[in-house]
């Protein structure tokens, strides 16, 4: 069974700020992250259930998300990313071409 979640990102209600709709596609549970450091401990939860082995993250957006908001998530996740990489000393991501 492959390990799926979906990261939607969304406008919150009040439509001045982003939020991140995080779906574990196994059980259908859903949770909205309204933060990069909430997406972060949701994500590892979630994940805590299947050993922390997840299988993929497939992202998308609505259409009326604007781009400065996907540049802010862009960039907060990039340098969650850098952090983690000089904590463990390995990268996350593969840079082999297949």
């Amino acid at each position: 069974m492959a390990v799926v979640f979906e990261s939607r990102v969304k406008l919150n209600e009040d439509r001045t700020s982003w939020c991140i709709e995080l779906k574990d596609t196994v059980d259908d549970r859903v949770v909205i992250c309204n933060s990069l450091q909430e997406y972060q401990d949701q994500m590892k939860e979630l994940g805590d259930d299947y050993g922390g082995n997840i299988d993929e993250v497939k992202w998308s957006k609505d259409d009326d998300v604007p781009f400065h908001f996907m540049d802010e998530i862009r960039q907060g996740m990039a340098n969650i990313q850098a952090e983690i990489e000089e904590k463990t000393g390995e990268p996350l991501i593969s840079k082999e071409k297949k």
